[in-house]
């Protein structure tokens, strides 16, 4: 990915509210599963870690996006952003 569509893929996710919250449960085969398919509906999503969880975000994103095969777009305090690109057919989000 470029600088150029990080920089796009970040600007998207500004607006975008967290799809997920991430808590004291930290990373459950649940959480992965559902992340997985919220990336294949909309490619791009926001996570919430929650102050009761003790694990770093940014281990938790670089974990989350190997297991989904997701890149991290971005981590901001306790803001998650992934992206993974969409099937061909099924593709929402033109990157420049």
């Amino acid at each position: 990915m470029t600088t150029k569509q990080r920089a796009y893929l970040k600007s998207l996710a500004m607006t975008m509210e967290p799809v997920f919250q991430i808590g004291k449960a930290s990373m459950t085969p649940g959480l992965t599963q559902a992340v997985a398919e919220a990336l294949e509906a909309r490619e791009l999503i926001k996570l919430s870690v929650l102050q009761n969880c003790g694990d770093d975000p940014k281990e938790l994103a670089q974990i989350l996006a190997e297991r989904t095969h997701a890149q991290v777009v971005q981590v901001i305090g306790k803001k998650i952003v992934l992206y993974k690109e969409g099937k061909e057919n099924k593709k929402r989000i033109i990157l420049p």
